[in-house]
């Protein structure tokens, strides 16, 4: 029958009672069966522990750098063990490492759990974190009902605001200047400028005179 169907026959099941055979195309069984197995170990996650190292006189910035890394590796699965490196005549002062941490779990907040207590070993302080995926699930839902709520009360309370009214400024009257009127310039009254009088001079006597007896 197989090979009337140009097909293979398979023992699927040999330890049956009787054994369990089918009719199938080899080939392209194999093949299906190496696409499921890449998928599973694909889904498969591979949790490994990542250390992240601090120092007690670490500043602000690194502070913040780092946790995001932790956040960033609990987010994967992966456990993170917090180590504290104590130099010189640090040592003397524990309790400096011992503040790094708690800011480290206040910090980080649900997202993780201790897995192992702080400690110190050596001129280290080492604690170790697992996700906890409970806790981290609880919290996203309890901050996604209060985004919720406050979504919800922005929506039913009104908006205040007044609309935008128009301008009820009057509108351009014309100007009520009145019209320029001629100048009403008074009559220009001459000057009077006094007359020259010229002084006319008598006409010489020219007649004539008695000639003196010689």
């Amino acid at each position: 029958m197989a090979r009337e169907r140009d097909l293979d026959l398979v023992e699927v099941a040999p330890q049956a009672n009787p054994p369990v055979c089918r009719i199938m195309d080899y080939g392209k069984f194999r093949y299906e069966e190496s696409q499921k197995l890449k998928e599973s170990r694909k889904k498969a996650t591979h949790i490994s522990v990542k250390e992240v190292k601090f120092r007690p006189k670490i500043g602000k910035g690194d502070f913040d750098t780092k946790v995001r890394h932790m956040v960033d590796f609990l987010n994967e699965g992966h456990k993170v063990k917090v180590t504290l490196q104590f130099r010189g005549r640090e040592m003397a002062h524990p309790e400096l490492g011992s503040k790094i941490l708690d800011q480290v779990l206040t910090q980080i907040g649900p997202l993780a759990k201790v897995e192992a207590s702080a400690r110190l070993e050596g001129r280290n302080m080492t604690m170790v974190l697992s996700p906890d995926k409970k806790a981290a699930e609880l919290a996203a839902k309890k901050a996604a009902e209060e985004a919720a709520a406050a979504a919800e009360e922005a929506a039913a309370t009104p908006d205040t605001t007044p609309e935008s009214t128009p301008d009820t400024t009057s509108e351009s009257t014309p100007e009520t200047t009145p019209e320029s009127t001629p100048e009403t310039a008074p009559d220009t009254v001459p000057d009077t400028v006094p007359v020259a009088t010229a002084a006319v001079a008598e006409p010489a006597t020219t007649g004539d005179q008695p000639n003196d007896p010689a």
